[in-house]
């Protein structure tokens, strides 16, 4: 038996190229934890199980790397992402731990300049659609806003944890859709910055991690994770 067996109720309809033929029902099988992290994605075996060539099949393990639904690890190939309910309820606690308390210290500090490049990742966030592209402008914004909180050790630590924590954001895009964004949170965080609020900020960021938090969490139990 091959884990890619529980694809075959699925391998009908109609679809534009080969390419999204292959990415959406490896994507629906993947959010819906059929094919659960871990499973290898050998190409040829994907090819011939879904009647196409190589080519397609490629392109769409790429598209899916991009939404960090699918890993491409040396030796192995392409994997299914593994991800956890716990993992991210760990990384969601240190987040909201260590990114409070650097906003907290930064806005004070904020200069015009900063504020401004926060602007311009939140207008570059609205006009973009690669989720890996999302992700990057994603973790500059919340580092532009915690960029003068003065602790170089915190700041470094809050960015691995946004680092570690951008497939969990593509993944969540994945399922729900670029409107899950909460472009709004950013817009008021920095609105609150601009005022030179901080409690407002701070609560605005609290409450924007815990809703993603809470949302993830929904995720993996309508999955039975």
């Amino acid at each position: 038996m091959s884990p890619l067996d529980c694809l075959a109720p699925e391998l009908a309809g109609g679809w534009r190229t080969a390419t999204e033929y292959v990415e959406g029902i490896l994507k629906a099988a993947i959010l819906d934890g059929r094919l659960p992290g871990g499973t290898a994605l050998r190409q040829e075996e994907l090819a011939t199980r879904f009647g196409v060539s190589r080519m397609p099949v490629r392109e769409a393990l790429r598209q899916l790397e991009a939404q960090a639904l699918v890993d491409v690890l040396p030796h192995r190939g392409a994997v299914v992402t593994a991800i956890s309910a716990s993992d991210a309820a760990d990384g969601y606690a240190i987040r909201r731990a260590l990114e409070v308390a650097a906003l907290r210290r930064s806005i004070p500090n904020l200069t015009a300049a900063q504020r401004a490049e926060a602007a311009t990742l939140i207008a570059a966030m609205d006009a973009e659609s690669d989720p890996a592209r999302m992700g990057q402008l994603n973790r500059r914004f919340h580092m532009a806003l915690y960029a003068a909180a003065g602790h170089a050790r915190m700041l470094q630590l809050v960015e691995q944890e946004l680092s570690a924590f951008d497939r969990y954001l593509r993944f969540h895009l994945a399922a729900h859709g670029r409107g899950e964004m909460a472009q709004h949170d950013h817009r008021a965080m920095l609105d609150a910055a601009d005022r030179g609020d901080v409690e407002a900020a701070v609560a605005v960021l609290e409450r924007h991690l815990d809703q993603a938090a809470a949302t993830i969490a929904r995720f993996f139990r309508s999955r039975g994770g």
